[in-house]
């Protein structure tokens, strides 16, 4: 029908695109406005608009507000093997030396930004028991270099509430450097704001084997429980990331027993880089955030294909 003829409205068109159109209500045209010729809006425009846009505002404030409530998963335990200090020295033309001390510059800074954000346990492989092939120039100023650092780490011990553990065998450190391992452990023992590991003179398959030797001296049964209690990082939590710098993809004889469920993380930053970067520190948070730990259980699924 035609809207000519608007009041004899046949039942197979009252549904129709063509009658919706054509016998609509007669709506007032919008007012232009005279100066731009733009139309201005009806107050009904105006007021469906304020509260969709209410409305939208609510629904965006609740998903912000449930992103920033949702826990976020913090490692409690990282672990860093600290390469690439000679690398980092040698792309600027600077003596291999002074990498090593770039790299150890700025510990204690990258300690507290780490237990601010929840974590509990920093650790550091900074020589390992294969490290002693390098020369004897290079050794010695690393042994002078950590006995400097550990020296002063006693004040942060203190100023900080934090727990400090040197593992790794001490037979062949400078006297000196070990009885400031052994003053650094007993000074913090009792300290309970954190703890930072140094993995210094430190083996990994070492350890283990120490460790079945002390057992089996004990002559006590061996459960995984116990056997931990003979490692000299038994009283350690396990490592939940660790973080290799300088492109290298090895985990270097490093914390077999405690990286057994952890996280692995590589990136082509050198150490000497990393260690000063809080981006960079921040990027190890988030990419373990976005990591779905499952231990061996797997994804809960609906195997049977049956319906719940």
């Amino acid at each position: 029908m035609t809207s000519a003829n608007s009041k004899m409205i046949c039942r197979k068109c009252l549904n129709c695109a063509h009658h919706r159109l054509m016998h609509r209500p007669n709506r007032k045209k919008p007012t232009l406005c005279p100066s731009n010729g733009v139309y201005w809006p009806s107050v009904t425009q105006i007021i469906t608009h304020s509260i969709l846009d209410l409305e939208m505002f609510r629904i965006f404030k609740k998903k912000v507000n449930d992103v920033a409530s949702a826990p976020v998963r913090v490692p409690q335990h990282i672990a860093f093997i600290c390469d690439g200090n000679r690398r980092w020295a040698e792309a600027r033309g600077l003596p291999p030396l002074m990498g090593h001390k770039a790299g150890i510059a700025n510990f204690e800074n990258l300690v507290d930004w780490y237990i601010a954000r929840g974590v509990s346990t920093v650790t550091f492989f900074i020589f390992s028991t294969e490290n002693w092939n390098r020369s004897k120039e290079e050794v010695d100023y690393l042994m002078d270099l950590f006995y400097t650092e550990l020296k002063k780490n006693m004040k942060h011990a203190l100023e900080k509430n934090l727990r400090y553990r040197v593992v790794g065998s001490r037979d062949r450190l400078p006297k000196r450097l070990a009885h400031m391992c052994d003053k650094l452990e007993e000074t913090s023992a009792e300290n309970t704001g954190g703890t930072v590991v140094f993995a210094l003179n430190y083996g990994g398959q070492g350890e283990i084997i120490d460790a079945v030797n002390a057992a089996v001296a004990a002559g006590e049964p061996v459960t995984r429980e116990t056997f931990e209690t003979f490692l000299d990082t038994g009283d350690l939590l396990p490592v939940d990331l660790m973080v290799r710098t300088s492109n290298e993809f090895r985990i270097s004889n490093f914390l077999l027993w405690k990286l057994a469920y952890a996280e692995l993380m590589f990136v082509p930053e050198h150490w000497p880089d990393l260690v000063k970067d809080e981006r960079m520190w921040q990027r190890t948070l988030d990419e373990y955030a976005r990591r779905d730990r499952r231990f061996g259980g797997g994804k809960k699924a609906n195997y049977s294909g049956k319906q719940k």
